[in-house]
């Protein structure tokens, strides 16, 4: 399994970035597809999740109302929209991909599969 994510950059607070992370050989049906962020100096946390088959979602709630995950219709591609930026939400974004449906979402050892990550600067 292969997980890429591209659509990182530099953004000024207030803007907007879309994240997309391609999954090669992940056929899990049951499994779950997340994103994560690490900032200097913290610790990752989880951003926002979706179930692969069900398309239900869910978010952290510093990113509630302002971020968006979903995938294509194949389930090949996972997106993050992110508006109305701020500066916090600077950090290292990845996805990351389990094996099956978990229960709390945000925790980062049920996730099997990691991608390298792509860096969102928003000043």
């Amino acid at each position: 399994v292969q997980l890429v994510e591209s659509g990182g950059g530099s953004v000024q607070a207030g803007g907007s970035l879309s994240l997309s992370c391609a999954t090669r050989g992940y056929t899990r049906r049951s499994g779950c597809l997340a994103w994560f962020r690490q900032a200097p100096g913290k610790e990752r946390e989880g951003v926002a999740a979706i179930r692969r088959y069900s398309g239900t979602t869910f978010y952290a709630d510093s990113v509630k109302d302002r971020f968006t995950i979903s995938q294509d219709n194949a389930k090949t591609t996972l997106y993050l929209q992110m508006n109305s930026l701020k500066p916090e939400d600077t950090a290292m974004y990845t996805c990351a991909a389990s094996n099956r449906i978990l229960p709390e979402w945000y925790i980062l050892a049920g996730y099997a599969y990691w991608g390298q990550g792509t860096q969102v600067t928003v000043s």
